[in-house]
């Protein structure tokens, strides 16, 4: 049974000026091919981030916690910055794309239910969960990903450090499946902001853990924290936006246990935003052009970063697998010794 949209709802009614910058048609929730919009509501956000970050500044500062180091928080101010005017054109091209996915949609929710949100906020949660895993397993997004990775410091402005090349580079297609299944495309980009909103303020070492009902269901400080590690036990791990659940249902979820040590396994060192941006598409190009075959081109795109095709480097998974077949050979050489 198809639920058709027929008029605006009352939340768009009551909120109008948030979304002032938009044309909207009065049947706007109705139409196959509504216009391109931006993401309004991260923008109304971005004055509430800078207070934070310098709110989150000064008490580093009092405290003498260090969680902040002057360039490296400007370099993600400024990545931040260039992922805003980037998305100037990407967003065109993703609300293009939901778009023309929306035309031939199974089914039309109503927009009016609030169900409908509901829906959509855990339609959209789930789908950031294998973007985000398959962000940090598949080197081609890894590429755009791994900017926000990038910085050694684990604070509000690390929240910024966003690429500039990702909605570029098809992150998107993660989502294509909403329109299809009836999620209007402006409800889709709105989840979107809502989640990018919410991870925002989980980018910090200020506050420790939430209370126990809070940890089990949604993503937190410590959990994220997690994510940001480069510690071999924590790599990979913990790739929820707003649920955690999702990393317990698909067994991806640590435990934060020790304080995490944060940045790249191979750290950039450099400020300069501009190098953050590209430095992996750099390597990645790198790696085809001596890669030697056809086939382990291709496969230095879709493997998981750390892949190599003659053995230089090494993947999360192949590093986890040496230190088992190590911890088993010790654990068969001490019971010999004990034997003998």
């Amino acid at each position: 049974m198809l639920l058709a949209c027929t008029c605006k709802p009352l939340w768009f009614k009551q909120h109008k000026s948030i979304f002032s910058i938009y044309y909207f048609p009065d049947n706007f929730l109705s139409l196959p091919k509504p216009p391109p919009i931006a993401p309004a509501i991260l923008y109304y956000a971005i004055p509430a981030f800078v207070i934070l970050v310098i709110a989150e500044w000064i008490y580093s500062i009092r405290e003498q916690k260090h969680y902040y180091e002057r360039r490296d928080a400007f370099s993600s101010m400024a990545l931040g910055i260039g992922n805003v005017i980037s998305g100037f054109g990407s967003k065109v091209l993703i609300f293009g794309s939901l778009t023309l996915l929306y035309k031939y949609r199974l089914f039309t929710l109503d927009a009016s239910k609030w169900w409908v949100w509901v829906l959509a906020f855990f339609a959209d949660d789930f789908s950031y969960y294998w973007f985000h895993r398959s962000s940090h397993h598949i080197r081609f997004f890894w590429a755009s990903h791994v900017v926000h990775h990038s910085s050694q410091h684990y604070n509000l402005a690390a929240a910024l450090r966003q690429t500039w090349t990702g909605n570029f580079t098809g992150s998107f297609i993660f989502w294509l499946w909403m329109p299809l299944a009836g999620f209007h495309p402006l409800m889709v980009m709105l989840m979107q902001q809502v989640s990018l909103i919410y991870q925002f303020w989980i980018h910090t070492e200020a506050i420790n853990k939430m209370p126990r009902w809070f940890e089990f269901i949604f993503n937190t400080p410590s959990h994220h924290r997690v994510h940001h590690a480069t510690n071999l036990q924590y790599l990979d791990k913990n790739h929820a936006g707003i649920l955690i659940i999702w990393d317990r249902l698909f067994s991806t979820f640590v435990q934060e246990e020790n304080r995490p040590t944060y940045g790249l396994t191979k750290n950039v060192n450099t400020f300069n935003p501009v190098t953050v941006a590209f430095h992996e598409w750099k390597n990645l190009a790198r790696d085809i052009l001596r890669s030697g075959s056809f086939v382990d081109a291709l496969k230095y795109f879709v493997k998981p970063p750390g892949w190599s095709h003659d053995g230089s480097s090494k993947t999360t998974r192949q590093l986890r697998n040496e230190i088992k077949q190590q911890g088993a050979v010790e654990k068969r050489a001490g019971a010999a010794s004990v034997s003998g």
